[in-house]
């Protein structure tokens, strides 16, 4: 499964409105409303707050992989968003953030999750992705960036 895949000009929100942590998070969780309803919807996002309650998904560099999760789901899911404005996010180091990338799976699929969080953040690990995700404008290029950075990654 690639990153990428999970991708789609609904759930990529390149300028993305948020006050705070919470507020962008929910703006993530309900850009998959086209492809889950909300019942769905409501336990995606209680799953992704209780986690980001026990320990801040905030990674460092401007970064948060917010995730979560949920029996309600029988695939994985994402979401990613550019802030228009930094928010506190009680990161690791400090520092608030503007990239989001929010992953939700079901409960009976801990390995996958695990190994699309170690992508998402080997991906955005690199400071050039994030400087070219940063200037980019639109969900269309946000997305050819993530296919573009995973066929470099299958390369190496």
């Amino acid at each position: 499964m690639k990153i990428s895949d999970l991708l789609d000009t609904n759930n990529v929100i390149p300028d993305l409105s948020a006050e705070n942590k919470e507020e962008a998070i929910n703006n993530l969780v309900s850009s998959l409303s086209t492809r889950l309803d909300d019942e769905t919807i409501a336990a995606v996002r209680k799953a992704v707050m209780e986690r980001e309650n026990i320990m801040s998904t905030g990674v460092g560099k401007g970064l948060a992989i917010p995730h979560g999760k949920c029996k309600h789901l029988s695939e994985t899911f994402a979401a990613f968003g550019k802030l228009r404005q930094p928010v506190e996010y009680n990161a690791i180091d400090g520092e608030p953030v503007v990239i989001l990338f929010l992953l939700v799976g079901p409960e009976s699929q801990n390995s996958v999750h695990i190994k699309m969080l170690s992508r998402i953040s080997r991906l955005l690990n690199s400071s050039a992705f994030r400087e070219k995700l940063l200037e980019s404008k639109d969900a269309r290029t946000i997305i050819e960036l993530f296919q573009s950075e995973e066929e470099h990654f299958v390369r190496i």
